[in-house]
C-alpha cells in the first residue's frame, strides 16, 4: 500500500519545506523506493497564474499545462520525476469546484460544509494517482495556526484514519532562534508550534529545526521531552552551502531513517548517493567561473527567476564552472549611460515576463549582445526582445513592436488567438479571463538540421514548456532573416516560431519556451549547458 508523509510548518514561513520534501524524496528514491511529491496551498486563488511574482515567485508550468507553485520545479530537480496538475491543490480550486457542484444539485440538497466536503475533497486529490507508488509526500503550505490552513490540516488527519497509521508519518518543520543577547537557542517557539499542531489532533514523528547555529544534544532532548518525539527524531537543518547539499545533509542528519523507522522499515536498502556526491564535487571545486547578466524586471525578488537560477547553476556544472549571476533591472538600460554594466559580462540573458516596463531596456541589451559579440539567450519575451531589436536595427521597421504594449502598425509580436493543442483547437480572445488562457504545458517542435539548436539537442524534434499569450509573427520572417536572425524551431503546422538564432554570431539563441523549466543538476538542460560553454569561451577572450 501506499505510504504517505505530511509535511507541516510551523512559527515562521520560508523554513524551506519545499527543499526538506525534494530531498527527503531523493533520498528514498536513492534507496530504490517510488516518489511522488505534491503541494496543498490554502491561499483562495484558483491557482498562482494571475500572481504577482513579487507576490509568489515564478509559476511553474507543467507538461500537462498546470499552473503550480515553484516548489513543484524542486521536487522536479531534485528527483526527476515529472510533476502533473494533479500534484498542486489550492482553496480556491477546491472551492470552486465544490460550489460549481453544489449549483448542479450534485450534493442532492446537503448543507455543504468545510467538514466533509471540503476535507473530502483534499483527501481525494492526495490519494489521485497514486496506485503503485511506495511514497506520497505532501507539504501544506503556509504555518500552523494560519486560518486557511485548517481544513487541510485536518484533512491529513483523516487521512492517517483513513490509510491506517501505520501508513502515514507527520513531519514537522520549525525554527529554533539563536538570541544573540542571551547567546543561546530558544527553543519554545517550536514547543508551541508543536503543541498547536497536537491540539488540532496531529502528533509529528519528525521534527526538523532550522537555525543558523549546530543544534546541541542538551536542546535537542529538550525538543524530544515537550514534543514528545524520540530525540533522534529531532532533525537539525543548518544553512548549507548549495540547495543540493541538501540530501547529503539531511541523510547525514538521518532525516531518511527516521522517516522509515517511523514507517516500522528497518530494512531499507542503503541509499546510492553517488549522484549527489557527485554534484557537491562539481560544485565544491570548479575549474573556472563566468559572469551572466540576466536583464529583467523582476530582480528585486529572485525567487520570480527561481528555475531560471537554478539551470543556470546546472549548466555551470556541466561545464565544471561557477555561474555568478548579475541582476540587472531592465529599466536601468533604457538610457546609454549604463550600457557600460554590460562590458564585464560573459553572457547576457533577457528571461521571460510580461507588460511594457522595462522592454526598452531589454532591447537595448539585445542590441549589445549582437554587436560586440557576446553569447545572448533570449527566453519567451526575451525571444521577442531579440526579433523587435532585429526589425528595429536592421530591418527598418522603426515602428516594430507588440500588441501586449498596445496597438501598433508593425506587429512583429502579437496575440495569438488560435493554435492546435493536444486539446484540439484552441482559441482565445483579448480582454478575456487572465488565469489559464496562456499556451501552457509541452508543445512539440521541429527545428532546422543544420541549426544550433538541432546541434545543442541532438536531435530535430523536441517537446518543452510554454507560458505566453503573444507570439513572434511569423508574416515578418523573410526580413529578419534577411538581416541574419534565422527561425530554426516552427511548431508542427510551420505557423509559431518556436526557435530563432544568429549563425554568424558566437552564440545568439531566443526560444519561445521555458527550458529553464524541464533542467536538472543531474541532466543540465543542453540549451543552458551550450549557453555556459558559449560563456566560458567568451571569458576566455576578454
Amino acid at each position: 500500500m501506499t505510504r504517505f508523509i505530511f509535511i507541516t510548518g510551523g512559527v515562521v514561513s520560508s523554513l524551506g519545506k519545499g527543499l526538506m520534501a525534494a530531498s527527503l524524496a531523493a533520498l528514498l528514491q536513492a534507496r530504490g523506493y517510488s516518489v511522488r511529491v505534491r503541494k496543498f496551498d490554502p491561499y483562495l486563488n484558483v491557482d498562482p497564474g494571475t500572481m504577482s511574482p513579487y507576490q509568489h515567485g515564478e509559476v511553474y508550468v507543467t507538461d500537462d499545462g498546470a499552473e503550480t507553485d515553484l516548489d513543484l520545479g524542486h521536487y522536479e530537480r531534485f528527483t526527476g520525476v515529472p510533476s502533473r496538475q494533479t500534484d498542486n491543490i489550492t482553496s480556491g480550486r477546491v472551492y470552486r469546484d465544490i460550489i460549481a457542484k453544489e449549483r448542479r444539485g450534485d450534493f442532492l440538497g446537503a448543507t455543504v460544509q468545510v467538514i466533509p466536503h471540503v476535507t473530502d475533497a483534499i483527501k481525494t486529490f492526495a490519494r489521485a494517482e497514486t496506485e503503485g507508488l511506495d511514497f506520497v509526500l505532501c507539504e501544506i503550505g503556509g504555518t500552523v495556526g494560519d486560518i486557511e490552513g485548517l481544513p487541510f490540516l485536518e484533512a491529513i488527519r483523516q487521512l492517517s484514519i483513513d490509510v491506517g497509521k501505520a501508513n502515514a508519518v507527520y513531519i514537522h518543520c520549525t525554527l529554533v532562534p539563536y538570541l544573540a543577547a542571551a547567546g543561546e537557542l530558544k527553543t519554545k517557539p517550536t514547543q508551541h508550534s508543536v503543541a498547536e499542531l497536537r491540539g488540532i489532533g496531529i502528533q509529528p514523528d519528525v521534527l526538523v529545526c532550522r537555525s543558523e547555529h549546530p543544534l546541541p544534544e542538551s536542546d535537542r532532548a529538550k525538543i524530544a521531552l515537550f514534543c514528545n518525539v524520540d530525540r533522534k527524531a529531532v532533525i537539525a537543518a543548518l544553512d548549507a552551502p548549495s540547495i543540493y547539499d541538501v540530501p547529503l545533509q539531511y541523510h547525514g542528519e538521518g532525516l531518511d531513517e527516521e522517516v522509515l523507522k517511523a514507517f516500522g522499515i528497518t530494512d531499507a536498502p542503503a541509499p546510492d548517493l553517488s549522484r549527489w556526491d557527485a554534484i557537491s564535487e562539481a560544485l565544491a571545486t570548479p575549474e573556472g567561473e563566468v559572469t551572466i547578466g540576466v536583464v529583467g524586471k523582476y530582480t528585486g525578488m529572485k525567487d520570480a527567476y527561481k528555475s531560471l537560477t537554478e539551470a543556470l547553476v546546472h549548466g555551470g556544472i556541466a561545464n565544471r564552472v561557477k555561474v555568478n549571476v548579475r541582476w540587472l533591472d531592465a529599466e536601468e538600460f533604457e538610457g546609454d549611460d549604463a550600457m557600460p554594466r554590460l562590458e564585464p559580462m560573459h553572457g547576457i540573458l533577457v528571461p521571460g515576463g510580461f507588460g511594457e516596463r522595462g522592454s526598452e531596456g531589454k532591447i537595448a541589451c539585445v542590441r549589445f549582445a549582437r554587436e560586440h559579440g557576446v553569447p545572448f539567450f533570449g527566453i519567451c519575451l526575451g525571444m521577442q526582445m531579440a526579433c523587435i531589436e532585429a526589425a528595429r536595427n536592421q530591418a527598418g521597421v522603426a515602428g516594430a513592436s507588440t500588441t501586449e504594449f498596445g496597438p501598433t502598425q508593425e506587429p512583429v509580436v502579437g496575440m495569438i488567438t488560435e493554435w492546435m493543442s493536444p486539446e484540439g483547437l484552441q482559441v482565445r480572445e483579448a480582454g478575456g479571463n487572465l488565469g489559464g488562457t496562456m499556451r501552457l504545458g509541452s508543445y512539440a517542435a521541429r527545428l532546422a538540421g543544420n541549426s544550433l539548436a538541432a546541434s545543442v539537442y541532438g536531435s530535430e524534434t523536441i517537446h518543452e514548456r510554454h507560458r505566453h499569450r503573444y507570439e513572434v509573427n511569423v508574416h515578418y520572417r523573410d526580413r529578419l532573416e534577411a538581416e541574419g536572425l534565422m527561425f530554426t524551431g516552427m511548431s508542427p503546422d510551420g505557423l509559431l516560431p518556436e526557435i530563432v538564432e544568429r549563425p554568424e554570431h558566437p552564440w545568439f539563441v531566443g526560444v519561445q519556451f521555458h527550458p529553464e523549466l524541464k533542467s536538472k543538476p543531474f541532466d543540465p538542460h543542453p540549451l543552458f549547458a551550450g549557453f555556459v560553454a558559449a560563456a566560458v569561451r567568451q571569458s576566455r577572450l576578454v
